[in-house]
């Protein structure tokens, strides 16, 4: 169908499409919407997946939003969701410290709701037990130095995602990976990385779902490592960071596509054969 390719020779698409039913691992940004805005097509083609008994589990490597605003975002652009359906890299992230424990929060209100969940005590001075980092428009100078002196006086360095870019209608702009750099290069520390594809994204997914089928994602490095993580396919569409014409990188799709919708329409009428 236009719009979507198999990976040519690849052992990967084989594998595709996945058998009706299960649970589809979904990206949000750059996949389903653009900051926020949703992508033309999108909508229906996951009601029409939910019609032929696919269940959706949305999995972003974007911490920055509570997962109301994340439930509320997806309802009004058509797409019905409930709070266990998301799942994000500020979950994640807060299931890498022990309840009690003291976090410097770098990040956005995604991460404090995911940490007052575990139980965790976010502060805004040192000395803590981690510094969290994550995607927010509010970083600055001031910031950036209490993290860094944070970590070097002992506490962890926590990214809930080292994603260097953030899709949006009018380009890239930085990730959350390229504030938590800064923080690196500043303090002289390895963060651990909680996100996609990263084992605790991976425990927080089957947690919420045992019949995952596939992983559909715009950027090789985040979804397609996880679905190799979790010994899935994935479908890699064109409609976020990865642009078309972009070179492919390991790990192959199975498929690729211009939008979520275009893969939806493709697969349904596979299964419709």
């Amino acid at each position: 169908m236009r719009g979507v390719s198999a990976a040519t020779g690849s052992a990967a698409a084989e594998n595709w499409p996945p058998a009706p039913g299960g649970t589809w691992i979904v990206d949000l940004d750059g996949v389903v919407w653009l900051a926020g805005d949703p992508i033309a097509g999108v909508p229906e083609g996951l009601a029409r997946l939910r019609s032929a008994g696919v269940r959706t589990l949305f999995a972003s490597n974007n911490s920055s939003l509570t997962i109301g605003e994340v439930v509320t975002r997806l309802q009004r652009a058509g797409v019905e969701a409930d709070h266990d359906d998301v799942v994000t890299s500020a979950q994640a992230g807060a299931a890498l410290v022990e309840p009690g424990a003291t976090v410097l929060v770098l990040a956005g209100p995604g991460v404090l709701e995911a940490l007052a969940a575990r139980g965790a005590t976010p502060v805004e001075r040192g000395p803590a037990d981690a510094v969290m980092v994550g995607f927010t428009r509010e970083f600055d100078f001031g910031g950036l130095t209490e993290a860094a002196d944070t970590v070097r006086g002992g506490a962890r360095l926590i990214g809930t995602n080292d994603d260097a870019t953030y899709p949006t209608p009018d380009g890239l702009l930085p990730g959350a990976g390229s504030l938590l750099a800064a923080v690196v290069t500043a303090s002289g520390v390895t963060p651990e990385i909680a996100g996609k594809p990263n084992a605790a994204m991976a425990r927080l997914i089957a947690s919420r779902a045992d019949d995952t089928v596939c992983v559909v994602g715009d950027r090789p490095s985040t979804d397609g490592l996880l679905a190799r993580r979790l010994g899935l396919p994935y479908a890699l569409v064109f409609s976020g960071v990865t642009r078309p014409g972009a070179t492919l990188v390991e790990p192959t799709p199975a498929v690729t596509a211009t939008d979520l919708g275009a893969l939806a329409r493709d697969v349904l009428e596979q299964w419709a054969r």
